[in-house]
């Protein structure tokens, strides 16, 4: 049986029937151009499994074939081809091949330089659909020419369109201008209190067509997508303040520090103070 989330340790898990071709920064200095660490593809199958218990940029994953289990919004979840999948920096990212299936994806891993903005906005998806195979044709012709003559011109088209691919999918240009207004609205006041039928309201939408709308293009319901705005603000706040706990809780929209506590520790990997601890060090 697949670990819970609660008991993830460190791991990169290949096996002898995995496929992985990566690029990485220190081999392919063109790459930190764009602050990438390292991008790849992978063509996977049991016992595969990757755990990084405190991502410290932004990944993303996309799926061309088969299909694999990828921890998101602290539940695991199936990600199949044609779809794609983003984890914003500073949580637990983890994910594996499932018993029986093959599981073709490519990948790219961003650096956070310190006091930099991620490029994950409030409307970006956590999984949704996204053709692999035009983001795998980059990393594959990346990747061919760092092996053989690596002209840095050459490099650098290659790499600029890697990076617009995942920028296609984390800033969706189709996006519904009302949807990214009202989660810059959340974002800003994550304190309030806020219900499926006051964000419909807001949008001048059914709850119901709201929350289609919602998993369509971000992979979660509304109301999901208002618990990772306010992770994301408390994470923000343990970093850079020194509020306490309960501050913290009371002003991402929790009355109850414990109740805080357990969801920081479910969509993030742990608890606020255990958080703190590591990013203070």
């Amino acid at each position: 049986m697949r670990k819970t989330h609660q008991n993830l340790s460190e791991t990169h898990l290949v096996g002898e029937y995995t496929r992985e071709k990566t690029v990485r920064a220190e081999h392919c200095p063109v790459l930190q151009q764009r602050q990438i660490a390292h991008l790849g593809v992978a063509d996977a199958a049991t016992p595969y499994s990757m755990v990084r218990t405190h991502l410290n940029g932004t990944y993303m994953l996309a799926c061309f074939s088969g299909q694999g289990q990828i921890l998101l919004d602290g539940r695991w979840q199936t990600c199949r081809e044609g779809m794609a999948c983003l984890a914003p920096p500073h949580v637990l990212h983890a994910f594996h091949a499932m018993p029986g299936h093959r599981w073709g994806f490519c990948w790219v891993k961003y650096e956070q330089p310190a006091g930099q903005k991620p490029f994950i906005t409030s409307a970006s998806p956590v999984m949704a659909k996204f053709d692999a195979l035009a983001l795998k044709s980059a990393i594959d012709g990346l990747s061919h020419e760092s092996a053989g003559s690596a002209d840095p011109a050459l490099l650098r088209h290659w790499l600029d369109l890697v990076h617009l691919y995942v920028l296609r999918f984390a800033q969706p240009w189709h996006q519904d201008d009302r949807l990214s207004h009202l989660w810059a609205m959340i974002e800003k006041n994550p304190g309030d209190t806020w219900t499926l039928d006051r964000l419909a309201s807001l949008c001048h939408y059914s709850s119901e067509h709201l929350r289609r709308l919602c998993q369509k293009q971000l992979g979660r319901s509304p109301m999901h997508h208002v618990t990772y705005l306010r992770m994301q603000k408390a994470a923000q706040l343990l970093e850079s303040t020194s509020e306490k706990i309960e501050g913290i809780a009371d002003a991402v929209g929790y009355e109850n520090p414990f109740v805080f506590s357990t969801t920081f520790k479910k969509w993030i990997g742990w608890r606020p103070s255990e958080y703190r601890k590591q990013r203070s060090a």
